[in-house]
Parts: C-alpha cells; sequence; structure tokens
C-alpha cells in the first residue's frame, strides 16, 4: 500500500506538471517539482538532523519509565477488563499479559516496543484460534484496540512540533487526548455490537465510565472558557502531566533501587539511533510530497474541496490538514510527513500545523497494524476487522477536528 502511495504522489505531480506545461503554458513547472526533490530532501535530513537531542532525552525518559515497573501496573490495571471483553481466552492465559503489555507500551508512546509485544499476543491468541487462517473475535478486538489505543504520552509529536519550532509543543496535548479516546470508544463499541460483548456487565462498566468520567470532566471545564483561556490552561495542564510523568517515572525507578542515569543512558542510544533510522523515510515521504504539492496537485484537490464547502456555506479551514488524516489509515510514515509539511507550509502554531498534529495522535495506521499483526500468524481472513478499524479512524478524524476548532480556531 505505502509503495502505491508513493509511486502515485511522483506519477500525479508528472502528469499535472504535464497538463500546466501544455494547456497553461507554465513553462516553469518542472523546473519547480525538480528543485522540489533537492530542497525536501535536504529539509528531511536537517529535521531528522534536529529531531536527535530532543529524540535522545525522551527515549532517555521512556526508558526509565519502562523499568521503573509502570508498565506493570498499569498490566495489573486493565487485565481485570481484557478478560471481560475477551471472554474466550481462558484465565490467566499468556494472551492477557502480552495484550496488555503491548496496549501499554501504546499508551507510553514506546512504538519500538509495542510492535513486537503486539506480534506476540496475537500468536499467542492464534494458538486458541480454532481456525488458523480466520480472525477470531479476541484477535480483531484486540486489533482494533490496538489501532485506536488511546496515547497519554504522544512523544512523536511534540517532538517534531518542537522540531519545527513550536512555541509550545505540548499544548495539543488534551485535544489529542479526548480525540483518541473517540475513536477507542468508536472501535470498541463497533466490535462490541457485532461479537455481541456485554458492554453493560459490572466491571465493564465501572472502567468504561472511569474513563469517560475523566473525559467528560476535562471536557466539562474547557467548554466554560473562552478561546484564549482554553489555550492557556490547556497547556499548563499538558505540561504540567508531562513533567510529572517523569517525576513519577524517576521516583518509580528509584523504588526499584534502578540506577536512574544509566537508564536514560540505554534509552538516549536508542533515541540516536532511532533519529539516524528515520532518515530515508523521512526523505522518500517528504520529497515524494514536496513534488506533488509543487506540480500544484494538492492545491488544485484541496481549492475544489474549498470551493464545495464555500458553495454550502461550511467553514473550509480543516481542508489544510485533511491530507494527514487521509493518509493516516494507510502509511504511518506517509502521515507523519504530511503532518510536517502542514507545519512547515502553514506553521506549526497555525490551525492546519495543530490540527494535523491532533489528526496524526487520534489513531494509529489500521491497514499497517493489521498486515503485520495478522501476517506474522497468517490470518488471512480479517473478518470484520478492517470495518470496524476505519470506522475508529473515521470518529477520532471527526472528533480531532472538531476539538480543533473548538481549542485553536
Amino acid at each position: 500500500m505505502l509503495n502505491i502511495i508513493w509511486l502515485g504522489f511522483f506519477f500525479i505531480a508528472f502528469l499535472t506538471g504535464l497538463y500546466r506545461l501544455f494547456i497553461l503554458g507554465d513553462m516553469n513547472i518542472f523546473n519547480d517539482i525538480t528543485l522540489a526533490t533537492f530542497t525536501l530532501s535536504k529539509t528531511a535530513f536537517e529535521i531528522s538532523l534536529g529531531l536527535t537531542g530532543v529524540l535522545c532525552f525522551w527515549m532517555g525518559i521512556m526508558k526509565i519509565g519502562e523499568k521503573s515497573g509502570f508498565i506493570n501496573h498499569l498490566t495489573r490495571f486493565l487485565n481485570p477488563l481484557l478478560k471481560r471483553l475477551m471472554p474466550d481466552i481462558p484465565d490467566k492465559h499468556p494472551a492477557l499479559g502480552a495484550m496488555v503489555m503491548n496496549l501499554s507500551a501504546n499508551m507510553l508512546g514506546l512504538d519500538n516496543a509495542a510492535t513486537p509485544l503486539g506480534i506476540k499476543a496475537m500468536q499467542h491468541l492464534q494458538t486458541i484460534n480454532p481456525l488458523k487462517d480466520t480472525a477470531s473475535n479476541a484477535q480483531i478486538l484486540f486489533l482494533v484496540i490496538n489501532t485506536s489505543a488511546v496515547t497519554l504520552f504522544p512523544l512523536t509529536i511534540f517532538t517534531y512540533r518542537a522540531q519545527m519550532g513550536a512555541a509550545d509543543p505540548t499544548d495539543v496535548f488534551i485535544p489529542i487526548l479526548i480525540a483518541t479516546y473517540a475513536s477507542t470508544m468508536a472501535g470498541l463499541i463497533a466490535v462490541a455490537s457485532i461479537q455481541r460483548i456485554k458492554l453493560y456487565e459490572p466491571v465493564v462498566l465501572c472502567y468504561l465510565a472511569a474513563f469517560s468520567t475523566v473525559i467528560g470532566l476535562i471536557l466539562f471545564h474547557f467548554s466554560s472558557l473562552d478561546q484564549a483561556s482554553m489555550q492557556q490552561q490547556s497547556s499548563l495542564a499538558s505540561n504540567f502531566i508531562i513533567f510529572s510523568l517523569i517525576i513519577v517515572f524517576m521516583s518509580g525507578a528509584i523504588k526499584q533501587r534502578i540506577n536512574v542515569y544509566d537508564a536514560f543512558i540505554d534509552g538516549a542510544k536508542e533515541g540516536f539511533q532511532t533519529a539516524v533510522m528515520i532518515i530515508p523515510y523521512l526523505v522518500a515521504m517528504l520529497v515524494a510530497i514536496g513534488v506533488f504539492r509543487a506540480s500544484g496537485a494538492l492545491e488544485i484537490t484541496l481549492d475544489y474541496a474549498r470551493s464545495l464547502l464555500i458553495h454550502y456555506s461550511l467553514d473550509s479551514q480543516f481542508l489544510d490538514a485533511l491530507p494527514t488524516a487521509l493518509i493516516k489509515p494507510l502509511s504511518g510514515s506517509g502521515a507523519r510527513a504530511m503532518m510536517i509539511d502542514t507545519m512547515q507550509t502553514h506553521g506549526a502554531d497555525s490551525f492546519a500545523g495543530r490540527l494535523a498534529s491532533i489528526v496524526q495522535g487520534s489513531t494509529e495506521t489500521t491497514f499497517y497494524v493489521l498486515a503485520v499483526y495478522f501476517g506474522a500468524v497468517g490470518i488471512k481472513k480479517a473478518r470484520h476487522a478492517v470495518a470496524c478499524g476505519l470506522f475508529a479512524d473515521l470518529i477520532g478524524i471527526i472528533t480531532a477536528i472538531c476539538i480543533g476548532y473548538v481549542f485553536f480556531a
């Protein structure tokens, strides 16, 4: 899928360039497209280089959180809920622990740790799957929750916003939390309605009520504020929560008698490796998007959509962030590059830049997760996994757009 998207950017740019050259008489169009390949290649490298220090620090902090036992506490907290949502899994089956570890890692933004844990969980679930080429109910629910899981610490988005010059990189934290909660609940309800899972069981209701109460209180508090106060308090709350997590991680590590400094250095080394590893991916996607934009294809598409919205008297500000939303279910790296391109074009603190960040944090990459997790265990028939995953994506993106207007429009 990513291969098709990447090639599509170049071929559409070429065809649009031909149209502008021969129909519109634009003699400089292919000069602009070619120049974009050089400019964006340099930009992608500079962004990756600038990310190194930030990634080193936060990956070090995440390693402290991992070793402090924080994930183990989350495992014990979520285990009763998962046992009731997936009644087909035997009590104390290793799949439960692997799933909770995966979801906990996703909550903390530990992408590198989450993927192998997710594959391990899927392999455990496959051992109790009677039809080896067909996804079981538990596997589908796990995948949909995984693709829409609440991220408590969207580190990557904060990092890119800081690199792109945002005055307060974490000011999108509360909006992201609300949007990703909406996508998770949508995915859970969609799967539960098909699999006839009893969400009204007391234990399940307690968990859902607790999560919903927190989000409801956040919405109630911020809805009573004017927009300037809303942004100010959102920024304060976001930064307070994030720094408090750092202190919690460090305190837990001290309690476990772990050398906090050594743990930080181990994580920082991983951050440096991550910064180096993303260079080719970022170059590939930013250049592709750059030629797509330089050809005028992106502007033509957005202008057409904008004219439709204006015709029906609808606001069109969100359109500049829409490419991130459209690519997100298909490609994580593509959506990330779209987010960066939006921030670079319109500004990290513009409405479009902030909205693209919220959209990026609202859901996971459904088709990538499906391909990796189901592919790892040889599942060919996904049943309702794709439909439920895409429904969760849709609700997450719509919520992201709505909450973006509330906070930043």
